[in-house]
């Protein structure tokens, strides 16, 4: 059964939190929901498509991708492999540290458990009749990962890649040299027709982003 992709826009920063479901199975990935009414339209989708989650991940620990965390721990971390969510370990400093960018933008974010496992590249998480591959792809955060799943054609790039950009390298321990060097190695080598699922925005391809994104000219 191939893989079905779920996006909501939610929170102030206009974040994709995804829903990836395989055989009954389901992965929520990056829960940027603000609001009650936000984590109750994931919640309702996962019901009603008679889900169980299977795997919490996080592709980096940024505030508009974790606002939802501790909810949906607290809501499926009894299903869920390890019983939470998984986050590279280099990104574990800013989870740790949440609360603290959201006073930086005005926003309340409640306090997530820290990682129940680590996110390890290289490895592959089944899904269902689907396998995803965890790349890193650090510089817009150093633990920054994507969730590629080869045989269906898509990879969940977070704040990586998006249509016409990549993710920005101001915020703590950002670093352009190094983001452009994780799309070349770990992005760009994917088919052209693999589809991208970015953190921000709509979805493109591989091949779309290294034809015309003007930040990958010349990468």
């Amino acid at each position: 059964m191939p893989l079905a992709v779920r996006s909501f826009v939610v929170s102030p920063f206009a974040e994709n939190t995804y829903v990836v479901s395989s055989g009954g199975e389901a992965a929520v990935i990056d829960p940027g929901t603000a609001t009650p009414a936000e984590r109750l339209a994931v919640e309702a989708y996962i019901e009603e498509a008679g889900l169980r989650v299977r795997h919490l991940l996080l592709t980096h620990a940024h505030l508009d991708h974790v606002f939802g965390a501790a909810h949906f721990a607290d809501r499926y971390g009894d299903t869920a492999e390890h019983g939470g969510w998984r986050l590279h370990p280099s990104d574990e400093p800013l989870l740790a540290n949440v609360v603290r960018q959201g006073q930086v933008y005005g926003v309340q974010v409640d306090e997530p458990p820290a990682p129940a496992a680590p996110l390890v590249p290289g490895e592959t998480l089944g899904l269902g009749d689907a396998t995803f591959e965890i790349r890193h792809v650090p510089g817009h955060s150093p633990g920054s990962v994507a969730f590629y799943a080869p045989a269906d054609g898509l990879v969940i790039a977070g704040d990586a890649l998006f249509a016409g950009s990549i993710g920005r390298t101001d915020l703590w321990q950002g670093d352009t040299d190094t983001l452009l060097a994780s799309i070349r190695d770990q992005l760009l080598t994917l088919p052209d027709e693999t589809t991208v699922y970015s953190g921000h925005g709509p979805t493109t391809t591989i091949g779309a982003e290294r034809r015309s994104n003007p930040f990958l000219q010349g990468v």
